[in-house]
């Protein structure tokens, strides 16, 4: 097993047991007691540090950890939805990996889509519709235009 692949099952398993309400209720316990030494140390720097500096490594480790499982979640996201780009009829393939494009590429992308959303929107407030009554009704049209006459 590489060093990669390892680090990958210590993340998933370490964001699996962070993310657990046990997880959530030892981390209280150890603030609760933390706080109730206080004054058995007479809440001293050395008292304070000791939560500071822990709180401080467990965050530090813990922002790769979840920045890790995060890429990942997301690379697994962006390969679904363009699997399902190419796999229906008349979707635009270009939309897949637009994660790659740049910032320019992006925002032409999202000016355009705005646009044509802006269109629709203002087609359904004109024809005082709903938005989904509009398209049952094209879609209505074009299964009656498909069906075979019976005459």
């Amino acid at each position: 097993m590489t060093i990669g692949e390892s680090f990958t099952r210590f993340a998933k398993a370490t964001a699996r047991a962070s993310g657990h309400p046990v997880t959530f209720g030892l981390a209280v316990l150890v603030i609760v007691v933390w706080g109730v030494t206080g004054p058995l140390f007479q809440f001293s720097d050395t008292w304070q540090l000791v939560i500071n500096t822990g709180t401080t490594i467990v965050t530090f480790l813990m922002v790769f950890l979840i920045q890790n499982t995060q890429n990942r979640d997301s690379i697994a996201m962006q390969i679904k939805l363009d699997e399902l780009l190419r796999a229906v009829k008349g979707a635009q393939t270009a939309m897949a990996d637009l994660e790659d494009l740049t910032e320019a590429e992006l925002d032409a992308f999202r000016t355009h889509y705005a646009e044509l959303a802006a269109e629709a929107r203002a087609k359904m407030r004109k024809s005082g519709g709903s938005p989904f009554a509009q398209e049952w009704e094209e879609q209505e049209r074009a299964k009656a235009k498909k069906a075979p006459s019976r005459d």
